[in-house]
């Protein structure tokens, strides 16, 4: 079952480079649609997924690899999902930080993170900040996750390239989103999916302009094999496409 996660790619895709006022013009249009979205955005996840993507969210952490005691990073973190999942693995004496450029999720995340009750929870710094120009120093962390997100930012291979910085040598990152399939079946599936389930049950949330350019954001996205190669070209030593979810998702594991 597809997940509610939305694409950001409302825009046409430029077929040049962006500039650096086009990445600001396009950041704001997508940075104020998350803000709109963000009071409705776990309930729907959980009502189009049928609660699916929490077990996604599981796997993409563990194969992050991040352990007791770490300091790890979650990109595009929204509301927290992968976040809390992050803290509770590098428990109490790890850090985790939770990136985002929408204030209005961010709000969200540090509300759920005040109403938990688990000690590792308070290791988890909540951060506004841009995924192409991450606020950190090189090798800083030692696990980084990002959950449907890169398929949304203006410049996939400058994220791409800003996480394998932050990384440690050796270190994972874990990049969990839709799978654009190259089995016309399954890509038949998840487009009618997309047009007869998610559109009408976000349009009951008023959010259906924000929602009904999710197909063609999945087409605009990069294939397991392309994204492995992405990883490869900006610096990290492996990287593996797993796709999950009956196909309809998929996991990009990278060691740096």
């Amino acid at each position: 079952m597809a997940s509610l996660h939305v694409p950001l790619s409302s825009l046409p895709r430029p077929s040049f480079r962006p500039t650096g006022k086009l990445l600001i013009r396009c950041s704001a249009d997508r940075q104020a649609l998350f803000n709109r979205i963000a009071p409705v955005y776990d309930n729907l996840n959980d009502l189009l997924s049928l609660g699916q993507h929490r077990i996604w969210k599981r796997m993409a952490v563990s194969w992050s690899g991040a352990k007791e005691g770490d300091d790890v990073l979650d990109i595009c973190c929204g509301s927290g999902d992968l976040t809390f999942l992050l803290s509770e693995k590098v428990g109490p004496h790890g850090k985790a930080v939770g990136l985002d450029f929408s204030n209005e999720q961010l709000l969200i995340a540090s509300t759920r993170q005040k109403l938990r009750s688990k000690t590792c929870y308070k290791n988890i710094k909540w951060m506004e900040g841009n995924a192409l120009d991450l606020p950190f120093p090189d090798s800083s962390f030692d696990a980084v996750t990002i959950g449907y997100g890169l398929r949304n930012v203006v410049d996939r291979h400058r994220a791409m390239t800003e996480i394998c910085r932050v990384l440690k040598p050796g270190s994972t990152l874990s990049v969990l989103d839709f799978n654009k399939s190259i089995n016309p079946l399954s890509t038949t599936v998840q487009e009618l999916m997309i047009d007869n389930i998610v559109v009408p049950v976000a349009s009951g949330y008023g959010l259906e302009n924000e929602y009904k350019y999710l197909k063609s954001s999945i087409k605009d996205f990069l294939t397991g094999n392309e994204l492995e190669k992405l990883a490869l070209e900006v610096g990290f030593s492996t990287a593996e496409h797993f796709e999950i979810g009956f196909g309809f998702m998929g996991n990009l594991v990278a060691i740096r």
